[in-house]
């Protein structure tokens, strides 16, 4: 198999213009390799290697405490949604992410080992018919057991 793409990204811990449904739809149908790195263009290469060739894919995002993993997931949530539109709901992001506090209020609980730092690793998947998201479902798994 052929090694995969990655990104490197920072949280600036501001809210930046690079985001927006404009730059959205600026990396939708491009090349990756035409456009600047960005989580759109990971997205927008998933998607079309998805529509083209009908196999499945994966984006693995990873990182630090506070590196923003669940609001880079959110962005590509939101790729998908905008760029193959959503049958039935258009807040599915909102819906797939819904149970997210509740579940780090758990994994950021006090232990003897540490004492504020999510334990959980979480698995979206994000389901497709032809082009159109359908639905999603999020898989919270615990990385630490004394958190139970």
């Amino acid at each position: 198999p052929l090694p995969g793409i990655i990104l490197v990204a920072i949280n600036p811990y501001k809210s930046l213009p690079i985001y927006e449904e404009e730059v959205i739809y600026a990396y939708s149908g491009c090349e990756m390799e035409d456009m600047d790195p960005h989580i759109f263009a990971l997205a927008e290469e998933a998607y079309r290697q998805m529509v083209r060739f009908g196999k499945n894919q994966s984006l693995i995002i990873s990182g630090e405490s506070g590196a923003g993993k669940t609001m880079t997931a959110k962005y590509a949530m939101r790729y998908f949604t905008t760029v193959g539109g959503c049958l039935g709901d258009s807040s599915m992001e909102e819906k797939v992410l819904a149970s997210n506090p509740i579940m780090e209020a758990f994994g950021n609980a006090k232990t003897t080992r540490n004492d504020n730092s999510s334990r959980f690793g979480k698995y979206i998947e994000i389901g497709f018919s032809e082009v159109h998201v359908t639905g999603a479902t999020i898989k919270t798994y615990l990385l630490e057991k004394s958190r139970v």
